[in-house]
């Protein structure tokens, strides 16, 4: 089975579609959260990703933050005005469909979906092989797939060692997955690990590969869109530098 995994979309419905047109046929699509905020299209991302065939979805800290699950407060401040913003214009039944997502997932037998962390799905960075061995004893599934960072990357825990390893990926290449294995497909809409282009991956469930990509898409027209529904400037400057 072919997998698409993608993870914080971020209101940005160019990339989302740059990625759906690169990604190709696939089996199944698991979208790891953060569908809204930031970006200038929660609807139409919300609306393509529950038009998506087979999709596994689950809630991020931003979509949380929309249903009044998590304080505002806990936000900066040019994130408190997208999620102002995005709550003042997400319709009633994208609103629903947040409110149907579970915080996590367990997909195919051998696959923990969370955004955040296996022990805090929905607000904890896995950013480093410490983070990442925290986590480990939080899931009994061989993988999990999670996101929030916006960094493509990847932990495996080696049990004859109990040592925690950083495992290096290279885009286009297909990588064998230790049987404890952390991966982050990177972000779709607001990438954060200085490449600009929307990243995913393609899990492949039988031969337990990962493939981490990244596509190029419009920029300039969603720099010009976040500036024209007055959000803030940074998150139309970030998206050319990827930080």
């Amino acid at each position: 089975m072919r997998v698409l995994v993608l993870s914080d979309i971020h209101s940005n419905f160019p990339a989302l579609q740059a990625v759906l047109q690169d990604a190709g046929a696939v089996d199944q699509t698991w979208c790891l959260g953060d569908l809204v905020g930031y970006g200038p299209d929660p609807n139409m991302v919300i609306e393509q990703v529950r038009e998506l065939p087979h999709i596994t979805c689950i809630l991020g800290n931003h979509d949380a933050a929309i249903l009044r699950q998590m304080e505002f407060q806990a936000f900066n401040s040019e994130a408190r005005r997208s999620l102002t913003w995005t709550e003042n214009v997400l319709t009633a039944d994208n609103m629903a469909y947040l409110r149907s997502l579970p915080t996590q997932a367990l997909v195919d037998a051998k696959v923990t979906l969370v955004h955040g962390s296996p022990r805090d799905p929905t607000w904890e960075y896995v950013l480093n092989t410490l983070s990442a061995r925290l986590n480990f004893a939080h899931f009994g599934t061989p993988y999990c797939f999670l996101g929030h960072s916006h960094i493509q990357s990847m932990f495996s825990l080696d049990p004859s060692t109990d040592r925690v390893s950083m495992m290096m990926t290279h885009v286009g290449e297909t990588t064998p997955l230790p049987l404890r294995t952390i991966a982050n497909p990177g972000s779709v809409g607001q990438p954060r690990d200085r490449d600009p282009r929307a990243a995913y991956a393609i899990f492949d469930d039988e031969a337990n590969t990962w493939e981490a990509r990244r596509v190029e898409y419009d920029i300039g027209e969603v720099q010009q869109r976040i500036r024209e529904a007055g959000l803030p400037i940074k998150h139309a400057v970030r998206l050319a530098e990827g930080w």
